[in-house]
């Protein structure tokens, strides 16, 4: 895993929150403590901090993929109060003769 990281290409924190147009902290945060329980993977060099853009591709996709519903993943998403909204007003229009 730490190989993978070495080969690619590498940003310090500092330099990928300027790219995603993030405070600093939250790249810090991301590498600390997570979102949605996924971290975002890095390594040290000489005392610095670093990650990659494709260990930040990653973490994007872990993190979408926890917070995404799953109606995105399947053809149909509809609560049961939708499915109980289509179903009265299926039935208002067979009462109408529609």
């Amino acid at each position: 895993m730490l190989d993978d990281l070495l080969t690619e290409h590498r940003l310090t924190l500092p330099a990928l929150a300027r790219r995603e147009g993030v405070n600093p902290s939250t790249a810090w945060r991301w590498a600390l403590r997570g979102v949605r329980g996924a971290r975002l993977q890095t390594f040290a060099v000489g005392g610095r901090r670093y990650t990659t853009a494709e260990a930040f591709a990653r973490f994007v996709a872990a993190t979408t993929a926890v917070a995404a519903p799953p109606c995105l993943t399947t053809q149909a998403c509809t609560t049961p109060r939708r499915e109980a909204q289509i179903a009265a007003a299926e039935r208002e229009l067979r009462a109408a003769g529609a």
